[in-house]
């Protein structure tokens, strides 16, 4: 098998560069991009350890805020003023040109409906996309794969995350992939060196597991290594910017990625939180940055690309005796995308007072989270994938309304 030919999109149609036979997945692949039209894929980053979105997005217009943080506040005059009444942190400001672009959107008073203020539950229910549910035994994401467009589920490597195993939001029967480090691709005896794999049972066609071996190979002739990012672009020298720097090296490596997944830990601030400097500010700084750095990297890709930021809860209202916050309720996600209707600032802001606080110590919810998500899904992967993604979830309120272009 050849793995020096190139499959690519050009003016809607069909191109091939090279000599030698293609990899049968990649000619399905290529086929299916041809006629999906454009190229879309749905980036998914949780934020692990419940961030503090009071404190990355700022209600600076209510003095409630400044009140309850006395050592912890964000000042005014430190934001990044978004609308008169939000402000950014000042260590998101690499997210601020896509704010001006109309490139991000920005849901307040957003999470999980169901209770829970431990970490393990949280993040369980919000990966499943079933809160309450604990025997739920498949993740939201491998659901949404399931029925997505049918000529998206030819792809060897239509799924992706980036660490040692697959996160809960990928599990299922549909067959996703998991590399622990892109560097490592190929480096043992093994083609599926560092590389993990979703499967039902002991089910996986042989097809699968063989098409998967040489999607894997052809990653492994693009030379991780000696990956070049696009002029201009600048990945912080953290784990996670190294881990966006590699998921845009797959994502342009023509193997038809439709959904990645990436995670980034240190959200649980109970001591000595910071403000404008401190443990959440050098936090905010790394995230922020290698989430812009792989936007630039993305190049026209970033078009057809939606990415969805999560936590699994946010923090108390108010600072604890520790100059930090404890696991609180209502949190903030971020959609960035060429599809999105961004600067502005989602949801319905259930106010800082103590009688709209949730059990007198929270932001409340107002937005459930899967109203993001399944408004993100159904833009990237279709009407059908949004039907199953959450089942029995009713959103009554409707979609946010974020995105103004049509979806699949």
């Amino acid at each position: 098998m050849s793995i020096s030919r190139r499959v690519f999109l050009r003016n809607g149609a069909l191109a091939v560069v090279g000599t030698a036979a293609l990899p049968f997945f990649l000619t399905r692949a290529a086929c299916g991009a041809v006629m999906l039209g454009a190229n879309h894929r749905l980036i998914v980053v949780f934020q692990r350890g419940a961030a503090d979105g009071l404190n990355m997005v700022v209600p600076h217009g209510e003095d409630s805020y400044y009140a309850m943080r006395p050592s912890i506040n964000i000042p005014r005059n430190s934001l990044f003023d978004l609308d008169g009444f939000f402000g950014l942190h000042p260590s998101l400001s690499a997210l601020q040109p896509l704010w001006e672009q109309h490139q991000l959107a920005i849901v307040h008073a957003v999470g999980s409906p169901h209770p829970t203020r431990s970490h393990f539950d949280a993040q369980d229910f919000m990966e499943s996309g079933m809160p309450g549910v604990k025997a739920t035994e498949d993740g939201w994401l491998n659901r949404a794969l399931r029925f997505s467009h049918p000529h998206a589920q030819e792809l060897a490597f239509r799924a992706i995350a980036l660490g040692p195993s697959l996160p809960r939001s990928l599990s299922g029967s549909e067959p996703t992939v998991a590399i622990n480090n892109t560097h490592r691709v190929g480096a043992g005896d093994s083609n599926l060196d560092a590389v993990a794999y979703s499967r039902a049972a002991d089910c996986v066609p042989h097809r699968t597991v063989q098409e998967m071996i040489d999607a894997v190979k052809m990653l492994k002739s693009y030379d991780p290594r000696k990956y070049t990012p696009i002029a201009g672009t600048h990945y912080p020298q953290s784990r996670f910017g190294d881990s966006m720097k590699q998921l845009a090296q797959v994502i342009k490596s023509n193997l038809e990625v439709r959904v990645c997944f990436a995670d980034i830990g240190g959200w649980d601030h109970h001591v000595n939180e910071g403000n404008t400097q401190g443990q959440l500010a050098t936090l905010l700084r790394d995230f922020s940055q290698s989430l812009a750095a792989f936007w630039t990297d993305l190049g026209d890709l970033a078009e057809n690309t939606i990415l969805v930021t999560m936590s699994e809860f946010g923090r108390t209202a108010r600072e604890n005796r520790n100059c930090g916050t404890d696991h609180g309720h209502g949190n903030v996600m971020f959609v960035i995308g060429g599809a999105v209707k961004g600067g502005k600032v989602y949801g319905r802001w259930p106010g800082l007072d103590q009688s709209q606080l949730y059990e007198g110590r929270d932001l409340a919810v107002t937005t459930d989270f899967r109203s993001v998500l399944g408004e993100a899904v159904f833009q990237q992967l279709g009407s059908e994938a949004l039907i199953h993604a959450f089942p029995g979830f009713e959103n009554g309120a409707g979609f946010p309304g974020i995105f103004g272009a049509q979806a699949l």
